[in-house]
Order: C-alpha cells, then structure tokens, then sequence
C-alpha cells in the first residue's frame, strides 16, 4: 500500500509552500475562478494570465460579459484558440444572469447544466470556489494518479476517467479545492511528461511507480489517429479605395472569426467568384504561405493577390462580407492564421 494516510498531508504541504502565483488563486469569485479554468483548457499558464487581466478588466462582473456581444466577446479572446469555449462561456454566463439573478450557482448539478460546462470544468470551479467534494481529472492528474498507483490504464477511456474520480474522492471529501490544486500543480511542475523531478516530489515514498521504475512508461495513452491536412488558398482582393475583402466564417470551426476569404484549393476561384458574382482572376503564383495547426487538422494555406481592384459602388456584397480598412484592425477578430497574414500585408 503505498498511499498512506500522510500522502494528502505531504502533497498539500508542498503545494501550499511552493504553488506558483497566479491572479485567480487570489480570488474567491466563482466567475474569475471559472473563467481562469476555462481559459486553462488546453492553454498554458503563462499564455493565460495577460488574457484573463484583460479580460476581467473589461468584462468585470457576470452582468457586463452578459449584456457585450459576441464579436468583442471573440476579440479579447483573439489568439487563445479554441473560440467554442468563448462562445460557450459567453452563452453560458447569459444563462446565469438570466436564471440565477447573475450569481454563479454554487449546486454542482445546476452548475453542470450551464452550456460548456463539462465534468472536469464542474468539479474544478464547484471544489475550488465551493469547497464541494468533487475530483478533478484533468492531463495532469491523469499523470499523476497513474505513476502512483502504477496503473497502466487508457487515460483516453472513459472509463478510466471514471475509476481514476472514484479512487480520488476519499481525498476531497476535505479541502476539495486545495487537493484538486496540489494534484494538477504538482502534474506541472515536478511530475512532468517528461524528466520528471522525482527526487524532489514530495509524495515520492507514495509513488509505485518512482519503486518500481515505471514513470517513464506511464500513463499509457492510445495515439491519436493521422491528422487531416487542407490545402486551402486565401485571396487578397481590393477595392478601388485600397480596402481589402473579409469574410465573416459561418461554419463550425473558428465561427464568426474574420478571415480574408478563403477557401479548399481545389475549387478555390471558382467559390469565390460565385460569391462575388464576380469573375475573380489572381496572379498565378502565391506571395505566401504558411501551416496551421489544430488539434485535429491542418492548413497548408497559400495566400494569392488579385490584382484587379473591384469598384466598391457596383458591388453589392454578401452579408457576411465587408471592406476593410488596414488601420481598422483592432475592430476585427481574427484567427492566428489571418493575423500573420495580415502581418504580411503590413509589411
């Protein structure tokens, strides 16, 4: 047996002398508390902490996030990725300024029902902010639970999510929120994916396997299936007073982000000038590239200039088309991808 009853007293010990300083650990608003989780997701630290400055400063109270729309929403989201957890949060906080008179429910089950809000984002902000009992399981808990316990389990089963909750919960049944905290931060700063600091963890004589020279083989993880790659083509196209064509993206991914238009390759100038009912003509040859990648896919993009101007009192366009105004940036969210192309344009 090598979690003793000491173990929850030496890993919050540690965690309680050495914790890393970060603005939502000062805080005891569950609005804060729940935006910093949701800001975390797949996300680092350091990346976080100047979004969320910001963010709590224009958007301080659940009423004022509640009554912005969603484009400013998006803008100071802008470069965190991952827009659907923005676009959730904001419905969501909606949700509680509408049914819970602006307050943050403090019933896990009330606060689970809220859009976005899945089971790790739950216990985190219900332990962390409400002291419930409740086990988080996020990537470095997952970690961690599996070299103590030496557990070679799928961390992408269900199921093992599932079992890893069950065994934490005699943990958090006190100091929920202090525990989960001391496991995750303990995930990121000692009991690393890789080079772990083991000689200087502080539940080392709780770890099977630091005995039994296991850490590096743990957690077992299936790998994730061959990303997909678009090539995508992006046209740079004027207007005869030198503004420049964007496009208002509809579908799923990136939702209601702005982007010079672009479109899969092969059957790129042909969609675009359907748009435009316009026939659209650019240069042969790209004047850049680049890749991007998400989680799942990636995008070879080669951007192409149009060097005909299209004359902005004769075209009428889409709906989710406008002229744009280099100087006007900051009214625009845009994804990474079209900011550096923007970039590009500056020069």
């Amino acid at each position: 047996m090598y979690l003793e009853e000491n173990f929850k007293d030496n890993i919050v010990h540690w965690f309680n002398n050495n914790q890393r300083s970060m603005p939502w650990r000062e805080t005891t608003n569950p609005y804060y508390i729940w935006l910093s989780e949701v800001m975390l997701q797949q996300t680092q630290v350091k990346t976080v902490i100047d979004y969320y400055d910001r963010f709590t400063h224009r958007f301080p109270t659940i009423a004022d996030l509640s009554e912005a729309n969603e484009d400013e929403v998006l803008k100071y989201w802008e470069g965190l990725g991952y827009y659907s957890r923005a676009r959730n949060f904001h419905h969501a906080v909606k949700e509680v300024q509408r049914d819970y008179n602006g307050i943050v429910p403090s019933d896990p089950e009330n606060f689970k029902s809220l859009k976005g809000v899945g089971p790790y984002t739950q216990a985190a902000v219900m332990s962390i902010a409400f002291d419930h009992p409740l086990p988080t399981v996020d990537g470095n808990v997952f970690r961690v639970w599996s070299r103590l316990n030496n557990d070679s389990s799928d961390i992408k089963l269900q199921s093992t999510r599932k079992t890893f909750e069950q065994q934490l919960l005699p943990y958090v049944q006190e100091e929920a929120g202090t525990f989960n905290q001391s496991m995750m931060e303990l995930g990121a700063l000692i009991c690393t994916p890789k080079n772990p600091l083991c000689m200087f963890c502080p539940v080392q004589e709780n770890c099977e396997a630091f005995d039994k020279g296991t850490v590096l083989d743990l957690p077992v993880k299936t790998k994730n299936l061959k990303k997909k790659t678009i090539e995508q083509s992006v046209f740079l196209i004027r207007n005869n007073k030198g503004q420049y064509l964007l496009e208002k993206r509809q579908e799923r991914l990136l939702n209601g982000m702005w982007e010079f238009p672009m479109f899969e390759a092969s059957n790129a100038i042909s969609e675009i000038s359907h748009k435009l009912k316009h026939d659209i003509e650019p240069l042969p040859e790209h004047i850049f590239k680049l890749k991007h990648q998400f989680t799942h896919l990636t995008w070879n993009i080669k951007v192409y200039s149009v060097p005909e101007t299209i004359d902005i009192n004769e075209k009428v366009l889409p709906d989710n088309m406008v002229w744009f105004d280099l100087s006007n940036r900051d009214d625009y969210s845009f994804p990474v991808s079209m900011d550096k192309i923007y970039r590009f344009i500056e020069g």
